[in-house]
């Protein structure tokens, strides 16, 4: 996504105006027009961007991460994404000692299922290290002339 939707959609999204986000950075309002519409957008400064970024609340790395993208344009994720996003949106709206015990049980499954991978995982090594040790065993006696 580039920067010039990113900057304008982040303040849609925040629900201010160019003249109120002007005022809360610093930035000139026809400055941040021009940013939003591309026109100078190769001339901005890094304290320009660092001053919007404060007023959007966000730090460099958030703004270059892919969260605001997916807050931007969330079209664009995929289906197990939509589901997690649905998943979080849901708990946000319990209680908070629901949502604790909720997310406690979640990270207990979560552990379960990362043992039962890497155990899985372990057997799978183990198994072809035991036939590699036959194999190795079996050309070491020769060949079987009965």
């Amino acid at each position: 996504m580039d920067l010039v939707l990113k900057l304008r959609e982040l303040r849609r999204l925040r629900g201010l105006t160019q003249k109120d986000v002007a005022r809360l950075s610093g930035v000139g309002q026809k400055t941040i027009s021009s940013f939003e519409t591309g026109e100078r957008i190769d001339s901005l400064k890094l304290a320009q961007l660092e001053r919007l970024l404060a007023v959007y609340g966000l730090t460099a790395a958030d703004f270059f991460g892919s969260t605001i993208e997916r807050q931007i344009a969330p079209w664009e994720l995929n289906e197990e994404e939509l589901a997690a996003r649905r998943l979080l949106d849901d708990l946000q709206t319990l209680a908070k000692p629901a949502q604790h015990t909720l997310l406690a049980k979640f990270q207990l499954m979560i552990d379960t299922v990362a043992d039962m991978h890497r155990d899985r995982a372990n057997m799978a090594d183990n198994s072809a290290h035991v036939h590699h040790a036959a194999v190795s065993r079996d050309r070491a006696r020769g060949p079987d002339l009965r």
